[in-house]
């Protein structure tokens, strides 16, 4: 199966979506966006819920733009699982299903036999979900629509259905367009993610491309790529050489004119500890903030020679116990070149 979105658009009084150009084959594409940027109005026009304003929504070729939701092979999962309360779990499933056989192979897939006899109005959170997603799969959708669907649980629930949800997914080897503001979660579910800021698709790439070489600022920022520096090019050759706030940063080899004004980004995790004579792009500075995240510690770290900038660094507990450093301590860090990724210009 293959679901084209191909110049979608939608606008309203204060929002306006696209135009969107997505093409999702039989995999997880994860729309990663903050709240209220279009990721659900996206869902929406591919559901036939919104009709679009300009352009085509097509399954293998075939024109769904205009045809109601009932005739799309489309279903569509929200956040409170939408269940009807009064049915059991296996009621609501069998409610989309062609046989009993049906039920139980997807009570048996999703773990909910023990909960199939329940009133859905009593089930956990974690249970909802689950009932309502094996309802949703019962209907042998052409695509699958996930708006949200883990976001009302608890944490420890959260993680366990990313993990479980994971395979289930890729099994299915149909289009799933799956709705999120976590990080973690689109990584974790998606083949590719695609992401959205006030709706436009700043990127669409594979999680470790994104998350590495992200295309604008915004996805750099929005992903956590927290240290996101402005900088101009002073050099060209082997390596770019950037001139950082009078620091010269070496990167990979750009294409960037001499005097070209960029932004430059490195993830906390790949900043180092400069404790030898051969780090690169050593950069000296104090310890302002230290917070320790339960798995890793964040330190902020403010530069010397003036800049306002502050580098973010992510550190393992044995390297933070090893550094022997606190807040208001001096520590010289170092940026690896091939861990920098030079974003592109600046218009202004």
């Amino acid at each position: 199966m293959s679901l084209v979105l191909d110049g979608v658009a939608k606008s309203y009084a204060e929002f306006e979506l696209g135009p969107v150009d997505l093409d999702v084959e039989n995999e997880v594409l994860a729309v990663l966006g903050p709240s209220g940027c279009g990721k659900t109005t996206l869902l929406s026009v591919v559901a036939g819920i919104v009709t679009p304003d300009a352009g085509r929504v097509t399954l293998d070729g075939a024109d769904l733009t205009g045809r109601p939701p009932e005739d799309r092979g489309t279903v569509l999962v929200f956040q409170d699982g939408a269940l009807f309360p009064h049915l059991t779990a296996r009621e609501n499933v069998a409610y989309a299903a062609d046989s009993p056989d049906r039920v139980a192979e997807l009570a048996d897939t999703l773990e909910i036999e023990d909960v199939l006899d329940q009133r859905a109005d009593t089930l956990s959170g974690g249970e909802r979900q689950r009932v309502a997603l094996a309802r949703s799969l019962a209907a042998d959708p052409d695509v699958l629509l996930c708006d949200e669907p883990l976001a009302n649980l608890d944490a420890p629930i959260k993680r366990r259905l990313r993990r479980e949800l994971r395979p289930l997914l890729s099994s299915l080897s149909i289009p799933v367009l799956y709705v999120t503001h976590d990080q973690r979660e689109a990584t974790a579910l998606g083949d590719r993610l695609a992401v959205v800021e006030n709706g436009r698709t700043h990127q669409v790439d594979r999680p470790e491309a994104v998350f590495a070489r992200p295309a604008t600022p915004f996805v750099a920022s929005f992903t956590g790529s927290t240290n996101l520096f402005r900088a101009e090019v002073v050099d060209t050759g082997a390596k770019t050489v950037l001139d950082w706030a009078g620091q010269a940063i070496r990167t990979p080899s750009t294409d960037h004119a001499v005097g070209t004004t960029v932004d430059f980004c490195i993830r906390p995790e790949y900043v180092g500890i400069a404790d030898g004579a051969g780090a690169e792009n050593v950069v000296a500075g104090t310890v302002t903030s230290h917070v320790f995240e339960g798995d890793q510690h964040l330190l902020t770290v403010a530069p010397e020679g003036g800049t306002t900038d502050v580098v973010r660094v992510r550190l393992s507990p044995p390297v933070y116990d090893g550094l022997g450093r606190s807040t208001g301590d001096r520590v010289r860090l170092s940026l690896p070149p091939e861990a920098i990724h030079v974003i592109g210009e600046r218009s202004g």
